[in-house]
């Protein structure tokens, strides 16, 4: 049996999720710049600044990351699962891929960011 303490909980969670979800978990903006994440320190670049390759080094060795079209991704890692490679091109605000092991991660920076279930 239900109480009406009952029923106004769950009439307000049935009015505030959708609203939660509708203003939160929405398509994210295109990417921005992208930043590095390593042991030795942080470092944010432009997406928008042509095609690139960048080699960074960590403590398994180099890894490189491609940007190209205003979209990043790693293209080789020392690791051995290669989580990093499988996660594929970055390109909206809130995206982020690393590569644990070697110690490099990397994050879209867009004005609008998306969010997930890491974040919730």
């Amino acid at each position: 049996m239900t109480t009406w303490a009952d029923r106004v909980v769950l009439l307000f969670t049935l009015i505030l999720l959708p609203t939660l979800y509708a203003s939160l978990w929405h398509d994210a903006g295109a990417g921005e710049s992208l930043r590095i994440i390593t042991a030795s320190g942080e470092e944010t670049l432009p997406l928008n600044q042509g095609n690139q390759e960048l080699s960074i080094d960590g403590p398994l060795g180099t890894s490189v990351i491609s940007i190209e079209n205003g979209q990043a991704r790693f293209i080789h890692s020392p690791c051995r699962g290669k989580q990093c490679i499988h996660s594929g091109w970055l390109a909206r605000g809130g995206d982020f891929a690393a590569c644990l092991p070697n110690r490099v991660s990397i994050t879209v920076i867009g004005r609008d960011p998306s969010y997930d279930s890491l974040v919730f």
